[in-house]
Formats: structure tokens, sequence, C-alpha cells
């Protein structure tokens, strides 16, 4: 019995012989061929179909997280007055939530760029297991930064739009209404950015869990 592979593909040989009686009689052998294909790999697909998806969700999280930095670092608004020696002015590097809030997008910002050659690896390599468990560890490290960052700003905007009479703060945003809509714009962003880093470390965990 002869057996020959190539390209997923296996032939079998056997070869027959037949008698008569009394008569011994030579035959050409007969040849099988048996055909068996190799199964793909079911994972391997569906491991690199997320990989699609994580590469897709970090280029919307890099949006979110750059419109976020963006438009906080680039609030300020002054009101007019009769004069040039009297001017209000509210900027966000005049609290240092905002201040602090544009530092941790920026930083989750440079973090999605520099991680999207690691999710093209995923991509073409579906089973490797040292980058995905690495951006998952990091994913979950921007979630924490992100979220921080976003809560503490949200505080600020809620006081600048409701004010605390218990503290006499002040609502500011019917004087400074466009500073409060951009801020709060940007809350918003930071808080999708973080939504889209929960998701990620959840479609890493799956993955890796069936691995």
């Amino acid at each position: 019995m002869d057996s020959s592979q190539k390209s997923g593909e296996m032939a079998i040989n056997i070869t027959e012989s037949k008698s008569t009686k009394g008569k011994a009689a030579a035959v050409a052998p007969a040849t099988i061929i048996a055909t068996t294909k190799g199964a793909e790999n079911p994972k391997g697909g569906w491991k690199r179909g997320v990989g699609v998806f994580d590469f897709i969700l970090r280029i919307c999280a890099i949006g979110a997280a750059l419109a976020a930095t963006a438009t906080m670092g680039t609030t300020d608004q002054t009101l007019p007055f009769f004069t040039q020696f009297l001017q209000f002015q509210a900027s966000y590097d005049d609290l240092p939530a905002f201040t602090y809030f544009v530092i941790a997008n920026g930083i989750a910002s440079a973090y999605l760029v520099l991680s999207l050659p690691f999710s093209v690896v995923c991509i073409v390599r579906p089973h490797i297991v040292g980058a995905r468990l690495l951006l998952l560890i990091l994913d979950t490290v921007m979630i924490a930064l992100t979220t921080s960052g976003a809560a503490g700003a949200a505080s600020i905007v809620y006081l600048a739009h409701n004010g605390n009479p218990n503290t006499n703060w002040n609502a500011i945003c019917q004087q400074f209404n466009d500073f409060c809509q951009r801020v709060s714009g940007a809350v918003v962003a930071s808080f999708i950015t973080a939504f889209i880093f929960m998701f990620l470390v959840v479609l890493s965990a799956v993955a890796l869990r069936r691995n």
C-alpha cells in the first residue's frame, strides 16, 4: 500500500490480485484513490474576525479621544464688556480637573495610535497570545485613565450648569454658554472612549479564553 499527501489531499493506492480455480492469472493492479481534505480550523476564522473588529473599534476610539482632547484643549470664552480692562474669561486650564482631562485623553489617543500595529498582528496571526495579552493589560489601564478624567471633568460640568448653593458655587453656563457646551461635548466623547476600551477588554478576554 502506497500513500502520498499533497496540498491537504491524500491518495491511497491499493493493489488487488484476482485468482481463478486451477489457474493463476496475473491481473493489473487496480488503484483506488481515497481523498481526504484537511478541515480548516474554525477558531482561526473566528479569531481573525475578532481582530478585525478590534481594529475598527480602535479607529473609532482614536476619533473620540482626539475629539475630546482637542475640544477641551481649545475651549475658552471671554465675555465682552464696555471696556477692555474689565473682562471675564473662562478657560479649561483654570481648573485642574479639566487640565487632567486633556492629559488623560491625550495619553489615550497616543496609546491607541501605537496599539494599531499590535491589532494588525492579531489579525494576521489570530492564535497569537502575547500581543493580545499586552493589549488587554494596557486597555485596562486606559479604562482607568479615561474614566477618571471624564468623571472629574463631569463633576465640574455639573456644577457649571447647576451650581451648588451650599458651597456658594454659582452656575456660570448662563453667561458662558459656549464654554459649557464645548466642555460638555468633550466629556461625552471621553466617556465614549472609555466605553470602547471596556468593549476591547471584553473582546480580548474572550479571544484569550477560547485560545
